[in-house]
């Protein structure tokens, strides 16, 4: 794993966030952060806000709950093991995020897995019916 070259002293949320692979496009992690989404040290804040390594990020992706902390800054996306060193997400975040993927698979496996085929139609509107 290799690191930035240069160290820098100060990079905006919005490009550290598509640096680090978060989002795919500077514009969508602008729009988490106006929506809302991040927050900085546990204040919100605003896409041109300067990040240091140490802080604290809190990042919500649809259903996701990110808690990860800055360990080096870049300004340019590279390959994926790059972008990985750049944060290290909290043991915490860590449980609740696998908490919350084995509760949605529980969720998913406990309904049908595929519509009702003809035969079984029918015996839903039977049962329906009373008859």
């Amino acid at each position: 794993m290799t690191k930035p070259q240069t160290p820098l002293p100060e990079v905006r949320v919005d490009v550290w966030l598509w640096a680090a692979r978060f989002f795919k496009t500077r514009s969508l992690a602008k729009q988490a952060i106006d929506g809302g989404k991040i927050q900085v040290n546990g204040a919100g804040c605003k896409p041109a806000k300067v990040l240091h390594v140490g802080d604290r990020l809190m990042i919500s992706r649809g259903e996701e709950r990110l808690e990860v902390i800055v360990l080096a800054l870049a300004d340019k996306r590279g390959p994926a093991p790059v972008a990985q060193g750049l944060y290290a997400e909290t043991a915490a975040s860590l449980v609740l995020r696998e908490a919350a993927r084995e509760q949605r698979r529980l969720v998913g496996a406990a309904g049908p897995s595929r519509r009702p085929d003809k035969h079984a139609r029918r015996e839903l509107m039977r049962m329906k019916d009373g008859r």
